[in-house]
């Protein structure tokens, strides 16, 4: 009994001193820390409490619920070790009103805890504050017009081009232009390397493992030592750890081609801090602003080859590349059964669809190796030895190319457009004839769902025709780039993951087929920028035959010349 006595009495002499600033409180000095502190302290000390413990939420919003030093203080309270709580005023303990009534009203007198807010001159001691309702909701009404201005603030900033969010792993603040961004070399080299890794095939774990082994810091650990602080959850990895989300997150970076992108996220309310991915019709981008880490056709072939997905368990340099001219599924990697050195491609649509694609379009991988390295070198001689007229050929036909894509996407995305303009009129119509009585309550709501499933997959179509005209755009421009690539594999003696990356889109393999008695396997290899080209015949082909199976040699027939 004397021991519980003691723990009391200890108990209801400690109070708890809760600080807590952010953004929101501007720059009013009367809500800096230290002020608090002074105030509260001072006060605490009048009020003769012999025990006094600080709890201190430096830059945390107060509608934020799960404050870290807030909830340190609540199971303080818990467990019986705090008899008293006071700060500055109600809004330091909160901006959302049902988390200050909760706290002051339920949390503290079951808690037989006594509350004191020091500038609004309650203390629960005397009672009930019969303006604790008001007060709590002109603190949430406070917070919410702030979220307002500062969303407004932020829309005008993000529109013309200043950064809403802080440099990526690999750039740093200018210090006498915050707006700019500069390229950070130490870091920056990390991005690139992860990039080229990539490009040689290396996979996201393989690359983190690397890093890891090799002490590179990670991005959060990385700011640390350079005294850049940066918002970061507590790390209970050591220093040198790498994570494969780290990897795909720098790998997904358009920034990195020197772009600023506003607006990639949106929360739905002021209380609700979980940020949502948002659409990219909605996103703001400004491109070349800052110099770039990554060539922009490399950062683009990087994307197209994380979006070869296959379902094989095993990967191939060809994965993801071979497409089937017949049902357009994608090709997928094998290995024999009982000869594991022969690896062959077939098609997934004859493999798991059958009957959507009838025939199986196999061909056996060091045959794929061949044909592909020498077309490549065919390429090259090409451009090597006619750099003028490759040049002229290679935009002629990207241009060519993308306008007639890009004609026959604008018409599909003005006919969505107008589409969902349409049923914009129709849903007005069939509102008014409801309300006029002429057509009931039932037939209007499965007409309005009809109209809505409808515009939202138009509107879906028309974010990607959008998209894809833009990408179309952006191939247009690059193909100076891929004239540049073409000149670097000139000498090219072994095919690699990289060259097909930069230098091949897709190859479609047909069927191979018996002609006077030989077999005949034919390929149409699309590459980036320029598309499906056909080189002159005086850069000719060597004849490639390989025996595929037992009796059957199968010969490379190049793509049939265009009308």
């Amino acid at each position: 009994m004397k021991r519980q006595s003691q723990n009391r009495k200890e108990r209801d002499t400690t109070i708890a001193l809760y600080l807590r600033i952010s953004r929101e409180d501007g720059r009013d000095e009367s809500y800096s820390i230290t002020n608090q502190r002074k105030l509260l302290t001072d006060s605490a000390k009048t009020l003769g409490f012999s025990k006094i413990l600080y709890f201190v939420d430096d830059g945390v919003t107060g509608t934020q619920r799960d404050r870290k030093e807030l909830m340190r203080m609540l199971t303080e309270i818990e467990n019986g070790n705090i008899g008293a709580v006071i700060v500055k005023d109600l809004s330091r303990l909160s901006r959302d009103k049902s988390q200050a009534n909760d706290l002051v009203e339920q949390f503290f007198p079951l808690h037989d805890v006594r509350f004191i807010s020091v500038s609004d001159g309650t203390d629960s001691l005397n009672g009930e504050d019969e303006f604790l309702g008001f007060r709590t909701l002109m603190n949430e009404a406070y917070a919410r017009d702030i979220s307002k201005k500062r969303k407004l603030t932020n829309v005008v900033k993000g529109n013309t081009g200043e950064p809403l969010s802080p440099p990526p792993y690999g750039y740093k603040k200018d210090a006498d232009n915050p707006k700019r961004w500069l390229v950070d070399d130490e870091a920056a080299e990390v991005v690139r390397r992860i990039f080229d890794m990539t490009l040689d095939d290396y996979g996201t774990e393989q690359i983190a493992q690397t890093l890891t082994k090799e002490k590179i810091l990670t991005p959060a650990y990385y700011w640390k030592s350079k005294g850049v602080q940066r918002p970061a959850r507590p790390h209970s990895r050591a220093p040198h750890h790498w994570a494969t989300s780290s990897i795909i997150k720098i790998l997904s970076l358009q920034e990195y081609c020197g772009d600023i992108i506003n607006f990639k996220t949106y929360s739905k309310s002021f209380k609700l801090k979980t940020r949502i991915p948002n659409a990219e019709e909605n996103m703001v981008i400004f491109k070349d602003v800052n110099e770039p880490i990554v060539d922009r056709a490399l950062w683009e072939s990087v994307q197209e080859r994380r979006k070869r997905k296959t379902n094989e368990g095993e990967r191939n340099m060809f994965s993801g590349l071979l497409v089937c001219p017949d049902c357009g599924h994608n090709l997928w990697y094998h290995f024999n059964q009982k000869n594991p050195d022969i690896k062959y491609f077939n098609c997934s649509g004859y493999n798991i669809r059958r009957g959507t694609c009838k025939t199986t379009h196999y061909i056996r991988v060091d045959f794929l190796e061949q044909v592909i390295l020498h077309e490549i070198r065919r390429l090259t001689k090409f451009a090597r030895k006619h750099e003028d007229r490759f040049a002229e050929f290679a935009r002629g036909f990207s241009n060519q190319s993308s306008l007639s894509k890009r004609e026959q996407k604008q018409k599909e995305l003005a006919a969505a457009k107008q589409r969902d303009k349409d049923l914009d009129t129709l849903f007005s119509r069939i509102y008014e004839d409801n309300l006029n009585g002429k057509i009931d309550d039932d037939r209007f709501a499965r007409m309005s769902r009809q109209y809505s499933v409808e515009q939202k997959e138009l509107s879906d179509k028309i974010a990607s025709l959008s998209a894809e005209l833009t990408k179309q755009t952006e191939k247009a421009l690059n193909t100076d780039h891929f004239i540049a690539t073409v000149r670097k594999y000139t000498r090219a003696q072994k095919l690699t993951a990289r060259m097909l990356t930069e230098l091949v889109e897709r190859i479609e393999v047909y069927q191979s087929e018996k002609v006077d008695g030989r077999w005949h396997q034919r390929l149409t290899i699309y590459y980036n920028c320029i598309g499906a080209i056909e080189i002159p015949e005086t850069f000719a082909m060597p004849e490639i035959a390989m025996q595929t199976r037992k009796g059957v040699t199968v010969c490379y027939e190049p793509m049939a010349k265009t009308a």
